[in-house]
């Protein structure tokens, strides 16, 4: 039995992972938490999330390394924001506990910070912009056409809900740096365009960032030549699909030592 905690407990996904966890005959939630303002703190999550009672109360992220220790979980999945991240996952290092973070919008500098706290740790973690399946084959795809269309004028547009906190997504990011690095040739980021910026440079990347409406998440990228233009879309219509990644994360990381693992590794696509 994998004995799985859970940050973020109440948020989109936070909520959706934990109704998961407990349909599944090899995971035990042991612990939820989170942000230490929640009105919630103290309450069962069962009866939070419309499960019944579960006899586990929501905990204050403040009491991260105190309840860890107690409940001893063998993963803990972050879905949080990006400075709160970085704190849950020095917390988890420190007490030898597996990770799955799938939080996004980390600042270089808050990237190497949590980074450092899992390699001197020695703890192995699934650190990914999207956990969505179709999204990794996605991503795959990406770097075949790139090595081919490399010369191509490439556009990525990428539409979320208006709740989300960051832009571009963590997604359209990982689009761009894939294709960046398999298009051989020098490359550069755009973000948006404004005003009079001239003739469209071939090596541009344009990013562009859409939020509107309750849109789960959806990425294009175009490859437009002369007399041709190739798009490839990903579109989730429900966060089920993030969510069956990050229970395939947790029993790939249940197993390792040690390590930063990714979603390529989990599904083989390496």
């Amino acid at each position: 039995m994998i004995k799985v905690a859970v940050t973020g407990a109440l948020g989109r996904m936070g909520s959706n992972i934990i109704k998961t966890i407990l349909q599944q005959e090899d995971m035990k939630l042991v612990a939820a938490f989170e942000a230490p303002n929640n009105p919630n703190i103290g309450k069962d999550v069962g009866e939070l999330l419309g499960l019944g009672k579960l006899n586990i109360k929501l905990e204050s992220a403040e009491n991260l390394d105190k309840v860890l220790k107690e409940v001893k979980p063998d993963v803990l999945v972050d879905f949080t924001i990006a400075h709160a991240c970085v704190e849950n996952v020095k917390i988890a290092a420190r007490n030898k506990v597996k990770l799955v973070i799938g939080t996004t919008g980390f600042t270089e500098e808050q990237r190497k910070e949590m980074l450092k706290a899992i390699e001197e740790n020695k703890v192995p973690a699934v650190i990914s912009e999207n956990f969505a399946i179709g999204v990794n084959i996605f991503f795959k795809i990406l770097e075949i056409l790139a090595k081919k269309l490399g010369d191509y004028d490439i556009e990525i547009i990428e539409i979320h809900h208006r709740y989300k906190k960051d832009a571009p997504s963590g997604t359209a990011l990982k689009a761009a740096e894939i294709i960046k690095s398999n298009r051989g040739r020098e490359s550069y980021f755009i973000y948006g365009r404004k005003g009079l910026v001239g003739e469209r440079k071939k090596e541009e990347i344009g990013i562009h960032a859409v939020r509107c409406g309750d849109v789960v998440g959806e990425h294009t990228v175009i490859f437009a030549g002369d007399g041709e233009r190739l798009e490839i879309t990903h579109k989730a219509s429900s966060r089920q699909a993030f969510v069956n990644g990050v229970i395939l994360a947790i029993r790939f990381i249940k197993d390792k030592e040690e390590g930063i693992y990714d979603t390529f590794d989990v599904l083989g696509l390496r």
